[in-house]
Parts: C-alpha cells; structure tokens; sequence
C-alpha cells in the first residue's frame, strides 16, 4: 500500500509528466499483480504450536495432587500453582528464549591487557535468579511450610520452571545440593550466613552455588581423578591449587568442591578415603575472584545459556566442612539432589516436547485432514504420553519420600527405598527423556529441525541428562552398591512396597491382566536373584543396566511395542494412580499399554547367555573385531 502511495504521488505531480506518470501507473499495476501472487503463495503456512498456564493444562499434575496433598494445602498450593503458571507464560518464557539467544561471553583481558577473566551473562540469566529467589524455589523446600510435603511442593514449582528456566535449573539444582549438605552437616556457625543466602526468598541476598568435582583426568571416577590439593594456613583456612575442568554455572556466588589435604611434607593419600570437601566464596566483597583463573568457558552441545568453565584454583581460600577423608561422604547428599533434580529435568522436558506435539496435531493439516485424525500419528503420541505419566508418577514418588526422609517420618523401609529409587530414576528418565525429544521432534516435520521454533534447543539441553550426575553405567553399578551395602534389606522393602501397590489395584477389575503380569515379572526377578547370587561378580556388572531398567519398568514403567530400550510404559506407580475411585479412562489406559510387555528384561536377558563370560568374548570381537 505504501509503494502505491508513493507511485500515486508521482502520477499526480503535474500535467507537464503525463508520459513519466503512464510509465509509473503500469508500475503500481505489475507491482501489485506481484503482490497479489506472492500473498496468494504467503497463505499457506503452519500455525505455530503453543501451550496456555503450563499448571492448568497438566491434568496428571493437578490430579496428582488432589489426590495426595490434605485439603487446607491443596488449596494454597492450587492458587500459587495458577499464579505460578500465568507468571511462566507471560514473563519467564520470554526471558528463557533471551538466555538462549545471548549465551555467556567470557572476557579475558581489558583493553589495557590487564586479566580480569569476566564471565558476562545476559540481563535476562540475571533475571532468572531474581525470579528463582522471589518464587521460593530453593526455599520452599527449607522452610517446610507444609511439613513432609515442603519437598513435593518444591519439585512441582521446580518441574514446571524447568522448561521455561532458560537453563538456570542447573545452577538451582547445584544450590538445592549445597543447601542441603550444609543442612546436613547442623548449618555450622561459619556457614549459616551463606546458608541463610542459598535458601534466601530476598534477590538481593539469594547465592547460587556451584559443584566442582570433574577434574581433567575424572568424571564419575572421583576418586582416582581428583588432583586438587588444599594446604593449610595458619588461621586454619586451606588455599587450593589444582584444575577444574568442568564448572557449571560458573558464575555462581560460591561453591562446594572435593580436594586432598597436604600434609607437613607436601604428600596426600590417594583414593577416595584422601577426599574432603571444601565451601568457598567464589569472589570477594568487591567482585574480584578468589585467587581462580577462567581458562575458557565451554562449547557445548546444549545447554549453552550457562556459563560452563575450566577453572585454575592458584591458592583459592576454602573452608574445610567435612571430617578429613570424608569428603565422598558428605558430599553425597548433594548428588542425591542433583539427581531428583535431574529427573525433574527429564520429565518437564518431556511434558513441554508432547504438550506442543499435542498441540500441533490439532492444528496441522496433511493429507486433507489434521494431525489428530491420522491414528498413527495419534498412537506415536499417545507413546509418549505414557513415558512421561509414568516418569512423573515415579518423581513425585521419590520427592513424597524425600520429604518424609527430612522431616524425620520416614520409616527405615521408606529410606531404604528411597536409597535405591534415585538412581534407578535419574538413569532411567534421563533415557527416556533423549528418546521422547527426538521422537517429539519428529512430529513436527521439517518445522522441529528450524533452531528458530525453539525445538532443537529443548533436543540438546535433554540430551544432557543421561550423562550429568552419574551416567546410565555408572549408576547401574551404584544401584548394586545400594543392595549389597543393605546386604538385601533394600530389595525386599522393593519388592514388598510393589506387592501392596498390586494388591491395591487387584480390586479394579480393568487392571487385573496388568496386575498379573507384574507379579510374573516379579517372580522372574527373584529367580534371577537367586541365581545371580552363585555366580561371579561379572555375572551382576553386565546385568547392571538390565536389571536397574527391570527396576525401574517393574515399579514404574516397561517397553513399548517396538521401541528401543529406553521406552518404557507404566506399572505398579501407574497401577496405583489408576485404581483411584475417580481415576479417568485415560488413566486405566495408560497402566493397560504397560501390561503387554517384557517386565524384566534382565531375566529374559539372562536367559540368552548375556551375562556369561562368553558373551564378554562376543562383546569384545563386536567393538574390537578381534578374531
């Protein structure tokens, strides 16, 4: 219209340009039989997915917590819920999509040549912080306004955060973990302003803490490949030397970090029982760093809108909070954070990847009709659907026990239990978490590959979390660790705890054939113990992942029809949920799309001869090519 203007203009300048004026009118002609035919063409596009008040939408979520929360808790808790999820969609996902698109820069110099290792974030990461201090979410859980359910409640606003958080989940996780350490060792004079400031609800007082642990030549492995060394000063304090080669958040107002004390001749004890645990401010009253060098910030995959460095510690003064040689000890209480922290990751990334799928299906038009009404479409989605029920139903079951476990109403069964369950959970939701995102993405077409739909973003910052706090292997094992150190205690609390469940759900006729082939998996798991226990220790390293997968679908979830491992659908949890008086249909569903599948793989494995030392040989000729 404005090209038109102007060319009418110059038609109508004077008579004296009648020529000129004829030329320009059979311009405005072609231009707008060109704009005609490029609107025409410009009609057909794809309506971008969305979702409304993430809380309001998530029927599972609010369900749930019908169900369990007493009513006088409910109802504050549903108010803040709605207030929390209208705040997410009209201020926070904004900020989200601004982290994203202005990662952290990291300064080395100024322009006078003097190191100032400045680690600049965007003003809307900053903002992130201030939010995560004015909704409570690292205090909620401190403060126990609502006693054992302080914890669940911190979870929910935290899972509903994590998709929209721009990536300050972590650093959230890493501070819930120091806070919880701290609190742990009785919040020591030292620490109790720095603790105070870790569970503040005040922007201007709330600290974040880091977690440094990897060093150059050890992730998992701690206890081999920590260098770090702390060295006494006379006023007690420690300076540490040493390399950090993986810091998340390294903007983060302090830390809590493992290194080995020297002793009057410079030597330090190897192995784990040489590890302590250190707090340190990461810079002074006036911002400088404490005595630490930034070598270079990380190009990662994902996660890209924090800040993640290499570190040298050139004499960082540090406090030692943990007995000597105990530092792998007390620090295990932030781990078991992370980790809860993890599998709210994991499955908020799986609700937000199926809410836009969902979405999107009502929405997109192929083939002459919607998404929604092509049944194979709806099938990969309903797919999904039970992943993250059933992902959901075993968080909130870990968090509920967590709860109880730090207001002291916990029995010894249930922290037996919980023990066990947070590493089954982050090693098996984090799978499933990768395998919903690409398989979500898919429903998009071509639209889930664009960076600008946002979608890849969610892709890569999921990818993270089978390998963050633990990789499936190494948690596998730590499962075993838990059932030898209970010398059994902890599986047969398993096993009871899933008996009851069943036994609840017995009385709903719907779910009998999902009842019955749970206790079948169950008798397959016993015989399987049984017989793992006259054998080799190999025989349990290689049955490790499958039998924390068996775990995990016994008392969560089991495979799909025709998907690759990580898939896995619901059982006694979803059974549980279902068995509810005024449980939907769709809940019946989800527990009868678990019934029809393989339990316990590890005994099916078993089995086949794949834990012998013989299938050890096949392994080695299959990666190797050995003859």
């Amino acid at each position: 219209d404005r090209c038109q203007m102007l060319s009418i203009k110059g038609i109508n300048r004077t008579m004296g340009q009648g020529q000129q004026a004829s030329m320009k009118e059979k311009q405005v002609l072609e231009d707008q039989e060109m704009h005609l035919a490029r609107r025409e063409m410009e009609a057909f596009f794809q309506e971008q997915p969305e979702t409304g008040n993430q809380y309001l939408e998530d029927t599972l979520l609010w369900t749930y917590l019908k169900t369990h929360l007493p009513p006088k808790v409910l109802e504050e808790v549903h108010q803040d819920l709605e207030r929390f999820g209208n705040r997410l969609l009209t201020e926070i996902q904004p900020l989200s999509w601004e982290c994203e698109l202005n990662p952290p820069v990291f300064r080395q110099y100024d322009a006078w040549a003097r190191r100032v290792d400045h680690i600049h974030t965007c003003s809307a990461w900053r903002r992130m912080k201030e939010i995560s201090a004015e909704e409570g979410l690292i205090a909620e859980a401190y403060e126990k306004r609502y006693s054992s359910w302080s914890r669940l409640y911190q979870a929910v606003k935290l899972y509903l955060f994590s998709s929209s958080s721009g990536g300050f989940s972590c650093p959230l996780a890493m501070t819930d973990g120091a806070a919880k350490v701290i609190e742990s060792l009785g919040i020591p004079g030292s620490l109790k302003n720095a603790f105070d400031r870790l569970i503040s609800r005040d922007p201007e007082k709330f600290w974040t803490s880091g977690q440094w642990m990897t060093e150059r030549r050890g992730g998992s492995d701690v206890a081999n490949g920590t260098e770090t060394v702390a060295r006494k000063q006379p006023d007690g304090t420690y300076r540490l030397y040493g390399f950090k080669w993986f810091t998340s958040a390294a903007d983060s107002d302090v830390t809590l970090t493992l290194a080995r004390i020297a002793d009057a001749e410079g030597q330090c004890t190897q192995g784990s029982r040489g590890l302590s645990l250190f707090f340190l401010r990461v810079r002074d009253e006036e911002g400088k760093l404490n005595s630490i060098q930034v070598q270079r910030l990380k190009d990662k995959l994902g996660t890209r809108q924090m800040a993640t460095a290499e570190l040298w510690l050139q004499g960082a003064r540090a406090e030692l909070i943990s007995a000597e040689g105990r530092g792998v000890a007390a620090i295990s209480n932030m781990l078991n954070i992370t980790r809860i922290h993890n599998v709210i990751g994991a499955v908020a990334s799986m609700r937000r990847m199926i809410s836009l799928s969902r979405d999107y299906a009502r929405k997109r038009v192929a083939f002459g009709k919607l998404l929604k009404d092509h049944p194979l479409h709806m099938q990969t989605i309903a797919r999904m659907e039970v992943q993250v029920r059933g992902a959901f139903l075993l968080l909130m079951e870990i968090v509920r026990l967590l709860g109880l476990a730090e207001t002291n109403l916990a029995s010894e069964q249930e922290q037996l239990l919980l023990r066990l369950l947070i590493p089954v959970a982050k090693l098996y939701t984090g799978k499933q978490a990768s395998a919903v995102a690409v398989e979500a993405m898919e429903s998009f077409g071509g639209q889930g590959y664009m960076e600008d739909t946002g979608l890849p973003v969610i892709l890569r910052d999921t990818l993270v979390l089978s390998i963050w706090e633990g990789t499936t292997n190494i948690l596998s094992l730590d499962v075993l660790r838990s059932l030898a150190k209970s010398q059994g205690q902890v599986m047969a609390v398993f096993l009871n705890t899933v008996q009851k469940k069943l036994q609840l759900a017995s009385g709903t006729e719907e779910l009998s054939p999902a009842v019955q082939r749970t206790r079948e998996a169950i008798g397959s798991l016993r015989q399987f113990m049984a017989a793992a226990g006259s054998e080799q220790a190999l025989t349990m390293e290689l049955a490790a992942r499958d039998f924390s997968y068996s775990l995990a679908r016994i008392y969560t979830g089991k495979a799909m029809t025709g998907i690759t491992e990580p898939w896995n659908g619901l059982g006694a949890l979803l059974m549980e949920h279902a068995a509810r008086p005024d449980a939907s249909f769709t809940d019946i569903c989800a527990a009868l799309r678990w019934c029809n599948q393989e339990l316990c793989p590890v005994a099916v494995e078993s089995g086949r001869g794949s834990y012998s030392a013989g299938a050890v040989l096949q392994d080695s000729a299959l990666v190797f090519g050995n003859s």
